[in-house]
């Protein structure tokens, strides 16, 4: 019997009709709750379909760089794997590759390589992470919008009730539960938002570390065809 009544009260609140007696400011916070939300839904459904293709186009790209003869092969057969982060990382390798070739012949500079290469790896770690800032806003940002909203409602509600001369809950709790919405919504929009957050930046942590693995593996394949050619 006692967790019967609050089940009941809770199936039987008619969340639409404590929206319609919101007031204007409630409102208004809610709606800056809606807007933080679908854009961060917007922002979590992106960076996971990225992030899936690059995952692919990288598995896809590192088997061909593996089984290439030389670095002009895999930089042939790099442009059918463009969406792969490796691909641009492989390609600043390769540019100051090309240019020291051209200029001497051989290898000349082994540290302006890695130099490039942890330049490629920065500037793609740097498309990946854009816009994870407005998840982590959102997520410690809204729940105190909401609690605000909260806050206001309550306080309208107590200076109804005084108007009304009136001390009983029954008096005061509609306005309550009306602006305890504003802090469920909070909440709604925040909670996604961090387990989007830690779930996305682990993979962008998973990128980071292969790419510094795959910038070795190039100066490896890059010595043994230079010393291939002496």
């Amino acid at each position: 019997m006692t967790f019967e009544a609050p089940v009941a009260l809770l199936l039987q609140t008619d969340y639409l009709e404590l929206f319609r007696h919101n007031g204007p400011v409630e409102n208004a916070i809610l709606g800056i709750l809606v807007c933080f939300s679908i854009y961060s839904w917007t922002v979590i459904f992106s960076k996971m379909s990225s992030l899936r293709g690059a995952r692919r186009s990288n598995a896809k790209f590192l088997r061909a760089f593996r089984k290439a003869t030389g670095m002009d092969a895999v930089m042939v057969v790099s442009e059918q794997f463009r969406p792969s982060p490796l691909v641009a990382v492989f390609d600043f390798g390769y540019e100051e590759l090309e240019r020291q070739v051209k200029a001497r012949g051989v290898l000349t500079n082994r540290t302006a390589i890695e130099r490039t290469l942890q330049l490629g790896i920065s500037e793609e770690l740097a498309k990946l992470e854009r816009n994870m800032n407005w998840l982590a806003t959102t997520a410690s940002v809204t729940p105190f919008i909401g609690l605000m909203g909260t806050v206001m409602g309550i306080i309208t509600a107590f200076q109804e009730l005084g108007h009304m001369g009136s001390t009983s809950l029954k008096a005061v709790a509609p306005g309550i539960s009306e602006a305890l919405i504003t802090t469920a919504a909070g909440l709604a929009a925040a909670i996604p938002a961090v387990v989007a957050y830690n779930l996305i930046g682990n993979s962008i942590k998973e990128f980071a570390s292969r790419s510094d693995d795959f910038a070795l593996e190039m100066m490896n394949s890059v010595e043994r065809q230079q010393a291939g050619e002496r």
